[in-house]
């Protein structure tokens, strides 16, 4: 199938799931669950028995968020995040990868990696390096970093302004794409034994890039892999994030407080694509959802029941990144008496609650997830019932699956959701054979950039 075929019948959901090689990643104080693993994810067991789970369950990839500093903005430090254990301990995402690949054939791998802080270069090699050891099964999650201690621990003393960052990773991806599709020609590589010539010479290209922010001369050091360019995943509902993926994207993390706010941001990312002259179908969306199942509705309530009392709302708190420490307030104050103080951190306050809202409602919802329109907690049905709504009315391609348990989230979601969805045609039956993780998004034959992508530009003919 090409790029300019449609696809007939159902929507089939594409599922990632939301991982981080951390102990603490988005479902804080979970971990001293007793049935909880995430102590492992040093042990390089932990992500070949993960690796090998998603794989029987045909998950389109394991999606590896990142952050390059410590939450240290709560309570004056990074204490409450340590002891809470919210995103640190925290490994480099990228080197479990080739790991999960040796014991995968059809899985793939999302990557988050920052354009703000390491030159493009050395990024480059590393990816063509992932995208050759997984024949093609590698994305990577742009980000431009957005924590204090981040510009810190890379010599700044503080954050770049958030639209300068989009400026200089504009520049980033321009570099990336002459390393990636313009340095090497397709058929750079002859390997001649007779004449002792492995590449030509002649087809292999400086890039000579001069600009803003980056000097680099090239070549690329690594020849074509399947992709060239890895997926290109982004997350950013900012007017500049929004551009910027519009421009680059081509899976997009969404959100929203309802499907059709939803539906809004996903009409602006394809306004975006269409703006910089692609096609706005070119854009897969995907949400970040919760999903609690089990056999009978008295199991499903024992989980909710349990993930809620051993939520931690110090974690969620230190994780919000949020100057204000709810803890310190008796449960009666009301938030216009502390906006009306000016206490730190009152002006978010404004946007996210009403003045008549007391502490007590406020911590009383701190980390719960049992809400937006991409939760759901029910047997296999009302599950599967949730994501076709999803998909048919909210627009959405997929979902990024968070984990409330590991492995047990992704084991109840493959034992119990996955038929259900299969029965309703909604998730495939198997991988297609020797795909690479784009020809998944955008079917057979599109194993690399669609010919509308900006950095198609750079490509030789």
């Amino acid at each position: 199938m090409t790029e300019s075929e449609n696809v007939t019948g159902p929507k089939k959901l594409h599922v990632n799931l939301f991982e981080m090689n951390c102990v603490g990643h988005i479902s804080h104080g979970l971990w001293v669950h007793p049935d909880n693993n995430r102590h492992r994810f040093n042990d390089i067991e932990f992500w070949l028995e993960l690796a090998q789970l998603l794989e029987y369950g045909t998950f389109d990839a394991v999606f590896l968020a990142d952050v390059i500093g410590t939450y240290d903005g709560f309570r004056g430090g990074p204490e409450t995040a340590i002891t809470e254990a919210v995103q640190i301990p925290n490994n480099d995402p990228l080197l479990v990868i080739p790991a999960m690949a040796a014991v995968t054939k059809g899985l793939g791998f999302a990557a988050t990696f920052s354009t703000t802080y390491e030159p493009p270069f050395a990024f480059a090699r590393r990816m063509s390096t992932l995208d050759h050891l997984t024949k093609g099964r590698v994305a990577w999650n742009i980000v431009t970093s957005y924590l204090p201690n981040a510009a810190r621990n890379f010599g700044l003393p503080d954050e770049i302004d958030h639209d300068q960052r989009y400026r200089i990773a504009d520049e980033y991806l321009d570099v990336l794409y002459k390393l990636w599709e313009g340095s090497w020609d397709d058929d750079a590589v002859i390997q001649d034994r007779e004449n002792r010539v492995y590449t030509d010479p002649k087809k292999v290209h400086y890039i000579n890039h001069v600009g803003e922010h980056y000097r680099v001369a090239g070549p690329h050091l690594s020849q074509p892999s399947r992709q060239r360019t890895p997926v290109l995943y982004q997350a950013g509902s900012s007017d500049a994030g929004r551009a910027f993926g519009g421009r680059h994207a081509e899976a997009v993390f969404i959100g929203g407080s309802s499907l059709e706010s939803t539906r809004a941001s996903i009409d602006s990312y394809r306004d975006q694509a269409a703006a910089n002259g692609r096609d706005p179908s070119h854009l897969k969306f995907m949400a970040g959802a919760a999903v609690i199942v089990g056999r009978t509705d008295d199991e499903v309530a024992r989980k909710v029941d349990e993930f809620n009392a051993l939520r931690s709302v110090d974690g969620y708190l230190a994780h919000s990144g949020a100057g204000l420490d709810w803890t310190r307030y008796s449960s009666d104050t009301r938030v216009g008496e502390i906006i009306a103080r000016k206490d730190p951190g009152y002006q978010r306050l404004i946007r996210l609650y009403t003045p008549e809202q007391t502490v007590g409602d406020v911590l009383g919802r701190v980390g719960t997830f049992d809400r937006g329109p991409f939760f759901v907690a029910g047997t296999p049905k009302v599950v599967a019932d949730a994501i076709e709504t999803w998909l048919d009315d909210g627009g959405i391609d997929g979902i990024n699956l968070r984990q409330f348990l590991t492995p047990g989230t992704a084991e109840d979601f493959i034992e119990l959701v996955v038929p259900e969805l299969r029965r309703r045609g909604r998730y495939r039956e198997s991988y297609e054979d020797g795909e690479t993780l784009r020809e998944r998004l955008f079917g057979e034959g599109n194993a690399r950039l669609l010919t509308d992508h900006p950095g198609t530009r750079h490509r030789r003919l």
